[in-house]
């Protein structure tokens, strides 16, 4: 049984930092590409940082040089260090797996992040 599981969310003020970080099990997760992704109240799911199997990261744009992606493949975490945070990041993160092979992709249950100005 494959799960994502989601921690680190919360309520922080502007300007400051939150560390997600997404626990997997029941896939290899070095075959993997891993994920996060947000969405807002009335919006659409948007991707906001992706790893590659090999480490290579992709951002949007709105979060270049805020937030960092990282992976531990003996954990089999990945991480989303926040920094600098604005209100507009307030959205439920969701951490997304991409196996290579066989484009199977699964979704962790998500978890709230709240910046207040």
């Amino acid at each position: 049984q494959v799960q994502l599981v989601e921690s680190g969310g919360g309520l922080v003020q502007a300007g400051g930092s939150l560390r997600l970080s997404c626990g997997a099990s029941g896939i290899i997760f070095s075959l993997n590409v891993m994920g996060w992704y947000r969405q807002a109240p009335g919006q659409q799911r948007e991707l906001v940082a992706r790893i590659s199997t090999g480490g290579v990261t992709n951002y949007a744009d709105s979060v270049k040089g805020r937030f960092t992606i990282s992976r531990d493949n003996v954990k089999n975490t990945v991480y989303l260090q926040m920094n600098t945070l604005k209100p507009e990041d307030t959205a439920v993160y969701y951490c997304n797996s991409l196996n290579v092979m066989s484009q199977r992709n699964y979704w962790g249950q998500g978890t709230q992040v709240t910046v207040s100005s």
